[in-house]
C-alpha cells in the first residue's frame, strides 16, 4: 500500500476522531470533511461566510501539505445544516473555487460539533498549469 499515504498538517484543524485530514491514493487526494475550526481545533465564531472561509482555508493548507492546491480540486461536497445559509455560503465558496469544480450541496440534520457547514473534496496531486 505504498501508493496510499496519509496527509497531516499542523496548519489546519486536527482530526477530531479516528480519521486523517486527507489520503493520497495514486494521483488523487481525498480531503476529509473540514469544519470551521482553527489549527488548534477551536470552532470559529461569526457568520456562515466566516465559517465557510475557515473550511476552505483548512482545505488549502491540507492540499499544500499534500503537494497540490485548490485549483486542482475536481469534486466538492458541501454539507449545510440549513439551506437558508446556501446563498451566503455560495458567495464565499465561489471566491475559493473560481475554477468551478463539480459540486454537491446538501442539507443535513446535524453536523459534527454542531457546526453549520462542512466541506470535503477530491483533488489531483501537483500544481495547476495555468
Amino acid at each position: 500500500m505504498s501508493d496510499i499515504n496519509k496527509v497531516f498538517t499542523a496548519d489546519a484543524c486536527p482530526p477530531a476522531g479516528p480519521y486523517t485530514q486527507a489520503i493520497i491514493a495514486g494521483t488523487q487526494i481525498y480531503v476529509s470533511g473540514q469544519i470551521p475550526a482553527d489549527k488548534e481545533g477551536n470552532l470559529i465564531e461569526g457568520s456562515i461566510a466566516d465559517k465557510t472561509a475557515s473550511c476552505c482555508n483548512n482545505i488549502i493548507a491540507i492540499l499544500k501539505e499534500a503537494g497540490s492546491d485548490i485549483t486542482r480540486v475536481v469534486k466538492v461536497n458541501v454539507f449545510l445544516d440549513d439551506m437558508a445559509n446556501f446563498a451566503e455560503m455560495n458567495g464565499v465558496y465561489e471566491k475559493f473555487f473560481a475554477h468551478k469544480p463539480a459540486r454537491s450541496c446538501v442539507a443535513v440534520k446535524q453536523l459534527p460539533k454542531g457546526v453549520p457547514v462542512e466541506i470535503e473534496c477530491i483533488a489531483f496531486k501537483g500544481k495547476a498549469k495555468l
